[in-house]
Order: C-alpha cells, then structure tokens, then sequence
C-alpha cells in the first residue's frame, strides 16, 4: 500500500474524533440553550475567550473518555518494520490500517499513544487537585475565620512547604527511593482524610436542625468515606472498587501534598476578606454556628477565584506531570503519558520529529485550553 499524504491523514484523523465532535456539539447546544439556568457556567457561554478554552479542554476530556474507541492500535503494540517510519505509513498486517500520526522508536503507532495517553494526565491531575482543595478549603477557612494561634501554626507549616522549589519537592517525592520508605502511604493515610472531614463537616453544619437528614448524610459519609479511603489508601478496599498503583500513589499524593498550601493561602485570604462582610455579621446575629457560616456563607461568595484557581491549577499539575514523565518518573515506564512519549521522542527529533511533536502540542493545548478557561471564567466572576 501506499502512505497516506497530509490531506488524507488529517481526514482519517478526523473522522476518528467523530465520538469528540458529537459530543462537543451536544454540549454546546445543551449549555446554550440553558444557559441562565446553569449560573456561572451558563455565562461563560457570553465569553468568546472562555468558550475556546472550554472548548479545548472538553475536546481532551472526550477524548479520554472515547480513547479506546479513537485509537488506532494498542499503546504498546510494536511493529519493527514501522520504527520511526513516518506519518501515513501502512501497516503491513491489516489492509487499510495506517499508522496516521508514524511510529516512533520501537515501532509503536504515535497517534494511538497520543490518544490514550489523554486518559492518564485527565486522570490525574484533576482528581489529584481536587483533593488538594478539599485539604486548603478544610484548613484554610477555620484558619481566616478565627485566626490567633491555628492561623499562626498552619501559616508556618504551609510557608514551609512552600519554601521548596516545586519542581526539587515532586522530584523527592516520587523517587522510588521515597516510595521504599513508605512516606507515600503516610501522606495518603493523613491528605485523604479530608475529604472525608469536610463533608462530614459541610452536612452536619448545614442539616443540624434536621437530624432526619443529618445522621443519614453522615453515616453515608462515613461509610463511603472510609471505604475508598482504605482502598485509595492503603489498597485495602475488599471489593475491589477502590484502588490505587503504587507509582499512582506517589504521583497523586505528590500532586495533592505541593499545591494544598497554595490552596490553603489563597482560601485564608479569602475567608479573612469576607468574613468582615454584612452578609456574615447578620449570620452571626442569627445566631449561626461558625462552621455553617464557613461552608454556607464565605465558601460560596468565593467560589469564583476559587473555580479559577482550579482551572489554573490543573494546567500547573499538567505541565509538572509532563515534567516527570520526562525525567522518567511518570506513572510507569510503559505509560503512554505525553511527557514520556516526549521524552522517548525527543532523543532522535534531530532526525524523526514526528514521534515527539503530536504529544508535544496536545500537551500545550490542553494547559492553553485551561488557561483560557481561567480567564473567560474570571472575566464573568467579576460581572457577579
């Protein structure tokens, strides 16, 4: 067979995203239509910047949720005819199968790795920073709200995290040196009880009145709370619905660990602003309890820089998960991560560019995406 030219593989790329672009369109037309009933998301549909943003990101979250169906070929199936053959390349064994995007150095489709490897950084990262605000909202907002001796203890400890140069402080931690001494699991069994804190907290300040539907919210929380905190954890969970690969582990608790301070500070500023507002002295008058006050007067009227803030920070956790995925400390060694792809790309990219730069760019458009995001959802906080 004969390669494929520019033209055809851009079609053939095309029409495997179809999943992503039925989707992108169904999205679209659902949040416009709906739009003022979907608050601070229904206008960032006002947003030409934000909906570009928006539009990126949702195209890498498709994508990981369609990787399956989008990928050409498994991650790890090798054909050594194809090493580093370039992009349109046939594939001997099929009649009609291209590798699209070429092979890289052991014969591997860069197309279908690219694909797949959305799923693990979308599986990351995310999730990972979630649980860093769960721990800075959880401490954050007792410490700006009451301030005096805790304030003054969680200031220093999360002034000292933050003394490490970010970069150094993940390196450290996910080390498989750090991972024999079982600091991982330490820090996991500590971070992860925050969650599990804060909801306990958030339905038991919000439903006091109405134990009908407090002590079942708190039981759920405590059930289901410790059930993926044994399985997260400790890889302990006894159905199997819960677990965690140990180089996961390290990532995630690496990820979780650097960014709760930051998380923490910018919540602390937050609640000490807004604590002074009229809104909270007439809560206070009411005679509301302190920890409602928190999680049902100050956290909502933050939410906008917070949701910014998130945005943000999942595209700092996607740049530093691609960073040890090129220094070789990534999820696994086979992983089809991009910043291992760029990695093993990046050696022979004097001579094969093309292994290197397809994981390279969808790296850089998803942090853009999420930076633009940012600043559409920030432009529309501030109408509020």
């Amino acid at each position: 067979m004969e390669p494929l030219g520019w033209g055809a593989i851009f079609a053939s790329m095309f029409v495997r995203f179809i999943p992503v672009w039925i989707g992108l369109i169904v999205i679209f037309a659902l949040s416009i239509v709906f739009k003022r009933r979907l608050s601070l998301y229904g206008k960032l549909m006002d947003s030409p910047i934000g909906m570009i943003g928006l539009a990126i990101v949702l195209f890498w979250v498709l994508t990981a949720l369609f990787a399956e169906q989008i990928a050409t070929f498994g991650a790890l199936d090798q054909v050594a005819s194809l090493k580093n053959d370039p992009p349109g390349a046939p594939y001997p064994e099929i009649e009609g199968a291209f590798y699209l995007l070429g092979g890289d150095n052991l014969g591997r489709d860069v197309f279908s790795r690219m694909v797949l490897g959305s799923q693990s950084v979308l599986a990351i990262a995310p999730l990972a920073t979630l649980f860093a605000f769960m721990v800075g909202v959880t401490l954050g907002l007792p410490a700006g709200y009451f301030g005096g001796r805790m304030d003054g203890l969680l200031s220093f400890l999360a002034n000292l995290v933050l003394a490490f140069p970010v970069i150094l402080l993940f390196y450290l931690l996910v080390t498989p040196e750090i991972r024999q001494t079982g600091i991982p699991v330490i820090l996991a069994a500590f971070l992860f009880l925050f969650p599990i804190i804060f909801f306990w907290v958030f339905f038991y300040s919000r439903f006091e009145t109405r134990p009908e539907m407090m002590y079942p919210l708190l039981a759920g929380t405590v059930v289901i709370g410790f059930w993926a905190y044994s399985g997260l954890a400790f890889n302990a969970d006894p159905l199997g619905v819960f677990s965690m690969d140990p180089n996961l582990l390290n990532v995630f608790v690496s990820v979780v660990f650097v960014n709760s301070p930051t998380v923490f500070r910018i919540v602390r500023g937050l609640t000490m602003d807004i604590k002074t507002r009229d809104y909270v002295a007439a809560g206070q008058t009411r005679g509301e309890g302190p920890f409602y006050i928190m999680l049902w007067e100050i956290l909502p009227n933050a939410r906008g820089p917070l949701i910014v803030d998130f945005c943000l920070r999942i595209g700092y956790t996607t740049i530093l998960l691609g960073t040890l995925g090129f220094f070789g400390l990534g999820v696994s060694p086979e992983s089809p991560d991009w910043g291992s792809t760029i990695n093993e790309g990046r050696k022979l990219l004097s001579i094969y560019p093309h292994p290197a730069l397809p994981p390279a760019l969808a790296l850089m458009s998803l942090v853009l995406g999420l930076n633009l995001l940012a600043d559409g959802l920030r432009e529309q906080s501030l109408k509020d």
